[in-house]
C-alpha cells in the first residue's frame, strides 16, 4: 500500500472512525475507579488521538506529496544526482555584504547567518553571498533576496567582465532561506565551479510573491500586485544597475521549484526578450485561482483570455513559439505533475528546445529537488551565453589614454548558445 495511495488514506480514516466508535462503546466499562481503569482510559484516548492524527497526516501528504514513498518517510532515499536528457521533436536525443545602488540595498542577515556551507574565506577564492533588498522602481515592491557572486567576480583579470545571471525562485509559501538552506543553491554553485561543470554566474535568489501572504504566481493581477512586471522589468533593472552582469537576454535564465518552477517557465515563455532559458522542478504548466492566490486574472472575457495565456500548453498550440530553452523535472511515481510534464514536453516545438529530468520516484519535497538542483544548474549554465561585452573603462583608460585589454571569458564558458538556439 503506497504512502500516497487513496487506499492508505481511506484505511487510516476508517481506523480513526473505528477507534472513536470503540471509545464510545468501552468508555462506560472504563468508568470504574482503580489504576487499571485509569490506564485503560488513557490508553483509549492515546490510540484514538494517534489514529486521528495519522489519518490527517496521510490525507495532507496525499494531497501535497511531501513524501512520495515509505522509503522517503523513513529516510531511505537515493541521493545520487539526477540525469538531464535532451529532447527533440521525435523524442530523446543525443555573507552578507554592503551593496552600492539605489535599487538594491544591503539588508540584515535575513537568516543567512544560520545557513551552513556558505563560502567562507577571501571572496576572490570562494566567492560571496550577499543579503539584500530589491526595490521595484515600477511596482514599488520590496523583495528580500540573496545574491551569490562567484570568485571570478572579485578577481583582477575579470574586474571589467560581465557575468551571466541565474534567477532562482523558491516555492510558495517558502522564502529565500529555503533556497540557501534546503535547496543549497550557493553551495551547489560553488561545488560545480570547483569541478569546472559550471561557468561563473551571478545567482539571484528570491521568493515568488511580492505581496505576502498572497500567492501572486508571478502574475500581473488586474488592480493588484504586478508580479510579472517586477520579475521582468524591476528585478533585471536593479541587478544590472548594481552588479556587473550581462545586459543581453541570452545571459539571463530563471530556475525554481514548485511555484518557483511555474514562475520560471511563465517568465521565459511570456518574456523571451528578458529570459531565454528556464528550469522548473515540480512546477505547474498553467495557473489557476485558489484560496492563497485570490482572483489573479479578473472576470469577464478579458479575465478568461489572461487565464488562457498563462496555460503554457495552450500557448504552444495557439501563439508564436518563443526562442527559449526549457527544462522540466518530475517523477514517474510520487509526483502528481508527471502526466502534465510529459504533455508539456511533447508540445514543445521549434525554435524552442527542451530537456527533462525524470526520476523513477520522488515527491514534492526537498529530498527530490536536492537530486535535481545540481544537474539543473549545470544544464542552465550551458544555455547561458557568457557576456562578451565589458564594463566601461575608467577615465584613465578612455580615448586618449592607454588602451585597456578586455578580460577574456573563462576557458570553460560557452561562447555560443546551446544547439538548437542561435546566439543573440
Amino acid at each position: 500500500m503506497g504512502l500516497t495511495s487513496r487506499s492508505l488514506e481511506y484505511a487510516t480514516v476508517l481506523a480513526a472512525l473505528v477507534c472513536v466508535g470503540l471509545t464510545v462503546w468501552v468508555w462506560p466499562r472504563l468508568a470504574r475507579r482503580g489504576p487499571v481503569a485509569v490506564l485503560g482510559r488513557l490508553g483509549v484516548i492515546a490510540v484514538t488521538q494517534l489514529t486521528i492524527i495519522t489519518s490527517f497526516a496521510v490525507a495532507v501528504n496525499t494531497q501535497f506529496d511531501f513524501y512520495g514513498s515509505w522509503g522517503e518517510l523513513l529516510g531511505h532515499v537515493d541521493k545520487a544526482p539526477a540525469t538531464v536528457t535532451a529532447l527533440g521533436k521525435s523524442g530523446v536525443y543525443s555573507t552578507v555584504g554592503a551593496v552600492q545602488g539605489r535599487l538594491v540595498q544591503p539588508a540584515g542577515p535575513q537568516g543567512l547567518d544560520r545557513v551552513k556551507g556558505l563560502p567562507h574565506g577571501p571572496a576572490a577564492q570562494v566567492g560571496r553571498v550577499e543579503s539584500v533588498r530589491i526595490i521595484g522602481r515600477r511596482t514599488r515592491a520590496v523583495d528580500p533576496g540573496f545574491v551569490y557572486l562567484p570568485p571570478q567576480y572579485f578577481q583582477k583579470q575579470y574586474h571589467r567582465q560581465r557575468f551571466p545571471v541565474m534567477v532562482t525562485i523558491s516555492g510558495y509559501p517558502g522564502g529565500i532561506m529555503n533556497l540557501a538552506q534546503y535547496l543549497q543553491v550557493p553551495q551547489t554553485a560553488q561545488r560545480l565551479l570547483q569541478q569546472n561543470k559550471m561557468q561563473p554566474t551571478v545567482i539571484v535568489m528570491v521568493r515568488p510573491t511580492i505581496a505576502p501572504p498572497r500567492d501572486t504566481e508571478c502574475v500581473d493581477v488586474p488592480g493588484g500586485p504586478q508580479a510579472e512586471t517586477f520579475f521582468t522589468k524591476d528585478l533585471p533593472e536593479a541587478i544590472k544597475q548594481t552588479y556587473r552582469v550581462g545586459h543581453d537576454p541570452s545571459a539571463w535564465g530563471a530556475l525554481g521549484y514548485s511555484s518557483g518552477g511555474t514562475c520560471s517557465l511563465q517568465l521565459a515563455m511570456r518574456n523571451p526578450n528578458v529570459y531565454t532559458s528556464a528550469a522548473s522542478l515540480s512546477g505547474d504548466y498553467k495557473i489557476a485561482d485558489d484560496l492563497t492566490t485570490g482572483s489573479l486574472f479578473g472576470s469577464g472575457p478579458a479575465g478568461a483570455r489572461r487565464r488562457r495565456e498563462h496555460d503554457l500548453v495552450w500557448r504552444l498550440k495557439h501563439l508564436p513559439v518563443p526562442n527559449v530553452s526549457v527544462l522540466a523535472a518530475s517523477s514517474r511515481q510520487g509526483e502528481k505533475d508527471y502526466a502534465d510534464t510529459m504533455k508539456f514536453l511533447h508540445a514543445v516545438k521549434s525554435p524552442m528546445t527542451s530537456a527533462q529530468i525524470i526520476l523513477p520516484r520522488g515527491s514534492h519535497h526537498f529530498t527530490t529537488w536536492l537530486r535535481e538542483i545540481a544537474p539543473a544548474m549545470q544544464w542552465m549554465s550551458g544555455q547561458l551565453t557568457f557576456p562578451q561585452d565589458i564594463t566601461p573603462a575608467p577615465a584613465k583608460h578612455r580615448p586618449g589614454a592607454t588602451a585597456h585589454k578586455p578580460a577574456s571569458a573563462p576557458a570553460h564558458s560557452p561562447t555560443t548558445q546551446a544547439a538548437g538556439r542561435p546566439r543573440r
